[in-house]
């Protein structure tokens, strides 16, 4: 397997935390691709991934899947133990739901923020901005941590009783929030912890 990726970006990390959790990160050969130089937008990679955005696992036989919650379901299938998205029809309904509320609250937000609201990648990336839109995504990344907060106050984990998908996509929000000098409030102590 090869994963298309930066080493430092909040989205390929997910991949990375999954492949640990997996035991398949010494199998995996990974291609940086500089998002900084804004590689992700040439037609070589846009041909992997029409979306230009990173990780793309790419498999033996050429196909490639993009997005985190598509490479961390194939991975998941691959191999068994631990189970990131879930055993049973509720707790694979509920880690997706909690997945897809974190990209959502968290980490698109965040996204936006930074392409947006900040210089981004630069002048030589960054197209259109709208610091306005950045801004009121910043806000919005916000009150998703306090509802992260919330939730983790009620149960260990995102998405219930064991670590899953949905915890790696929070993570992600914190490493981009990192990244982006965004700090979580000190209020949010059960999401700190």
């Amino acid at each position: 397997m090869k994963i298309y990726d930066w080493p430092t970006g909040p989205y390929p990390a997910r991949v990375r935390i999954a492949l640990a959790e997996k035991n398949l990160l010494s199998g995996v050969e990974f291609v940086p691709v500089n998002l900084w130089k804004g590689e992700q937008r040439k037609a070589d990679f846009l041909a992997k991934n029409y979306s230009g955005t990173l990780p793309v696992l790419e498999l033996e036989d050429g196909t490639c899947l993009a997005e985190c919650t598509a490479i961390t379901v194939y991975l998941d299938a691959l191999v068994g133990e631990p189970t990131l998205t879930g055993r049973t029809p509720l707790e694979k309904g509920v880690i997706h739901m909690m997945t897809k509320r974190a990209e959502i609250e968290m980490l698109d937000a965040i996204s936006v923020y930074f392409h947006n609201a900040t210089p981004g990648l630069g002048p030589d990336v960054e197209r259109d901005q709208n610091r306005e839109w950045g801004l009121r995504q910043r806000d919005r990344a916000l009150r998703g941590m306090h509802y992260f907060d919330a939730v983790l106050r009620k149960q260990p984990f995102i998405a219930g009783d064991a670590f899953s998908m949905a915890d790696i996509a929070v993570i992600g929000g914190f490493i981009f929030a990192s990244a982006v000098k965004l700090p979580v409030p000190q209020e949010c102590e059960a999401l700190l912890a």
